[in-house]
């Protein structure tokens, strides 16, 4: 293996794949705070005693950022027994590096959004490398439902992926529905979703692991064309107490699946990830109200029905 640094020794392609998502963060991180016109980026530089570390940054108080993070890690080690049973893999030893991000808008007619994009490398004892993939994905989470707004998001996506393969972007879109919904919550979806895949290994729908990486960089670089149009046109329109109620709502459900389903979550705490970049995903404020159901034919209605049954936007 080759060395990153003094502390995260790492392949020559993981190497390159870290410094590729290193520049992806800035890229995002500039422009959403040019979006933002207020508030920047805060860096904090941190390292995992098992091995490895990662570069987290965090904006608060924006103009049109409520709260964000833009977060890059590579990390390596040994898998805790229960990862080992979850992935089905007798292999102990790891490393995975990525980009995950979460931002949370002050209007509460602007959508949450999430993306990650992450590669996963399993080792023999001798530290050759036995199994590799990628997984990732973008999804959007909105309090109300604007139909133009989602379509356009999802046509980006399709847009990124279609080179790769025409049947891709559906079966990524149908993951992506199945996957991020509250099944305690009779299967409610958090939001209007994405594109959702993990676990594609070369070879997968022909692709070779350059072009895997590839596919990873064309959904990186849909990202902002997806997303910050929606920003734009949105962030001004006016709201009062009871958006911000439905928004507080909403971002308990954004919590819960968070905290009881995230795949990502789950992986960071139990392999003794930083928590604080862990848990950056998580709303400055969310609310719980006992057996609150919105009004019959009202807005946030029409956002529940939409993400109780996905509908086809692209």
């Amino acid at each position: 293996m080759e060395s990153l640094s003094s502390s995260i020794p790492i392949r020559a392609e993981a190497h390159a794949w870290h410094q590729t998502i290193l520049q992806w963060q800035d890229e995002i991180c500039k422009a959403l705070e040019a979006e933002d016109g207020k508030a920047g980026f805060q860096e904090d530089l941190w390292e995992r005693a098992e091995g490895g570390g990662g570069r987290t940054r965090i904006m608060e108080n924006g103009e049109v950022f409520e709260k964000g993070g833009v977060n890059t890690s590579a990390v390596y080690g040994e898998l805790p027994d229960s990862l080992r049973q979850l992935m089905h893999t007798e292999h102990r030893f790891f490393f995975a590096a990525g980009l995950s991000l979460v931002i949370h808008p002050l209007n509460p007619y602007v959508p949450t959004v999430h993306a990650n994009w992450r590669y996963f490398e399993l080792y023999d004892p001798a530290g050759q490398v036995v199994d590799c993939w990628i997984g990732g994905g973008s999804d959007l989470t909105p309090y109300y439902l604007f139909e133009d707004d989602a379509r356009h998001f999802h046509q980006c996506l399709k847009q990124a992926i279609d080179p790769f393969g025409t049947t891709l972007y559906a079966r990524f879109k149908e993951e992506c529905d199945r996957y991020f919904r509250n099944t305690h919550r009779e299967g409610e979806a958090r939001g209007i979703g994405g594109v959702f895949y993990d676990y594609l290994r070369p070879g997968y729908a022909g692709l070779s692991l350059p072009q895997l990486f590839a596919f990873q960089q064309a959904n990186e670089q849909a990202f902002l064309q997806a997303y910050l149009p929606i920003v734009q046109r949105r962030k001004h329109l006016p709201y009062g107490e009871r958006e911000i109620f439905w928004q507080e709502i909403r971002r308990g459900r954004y919590v819960e699946f968070n905290l009881i389903h995230d795949r990502g979550t789950l992986f960071g705490l139990k392999t003794g990830g930083r928590t604080e970049s862990i848990l950056m995903s998580l709303p400055p404020r969310a609310r719980w109200a006992y057996r609150f159901m919105p009004e019959p034919g009202s807005p946030e209605a029409a956002l529940v029905e939409v993400c109780r049954h996905p509908r086809p936007w692209a």
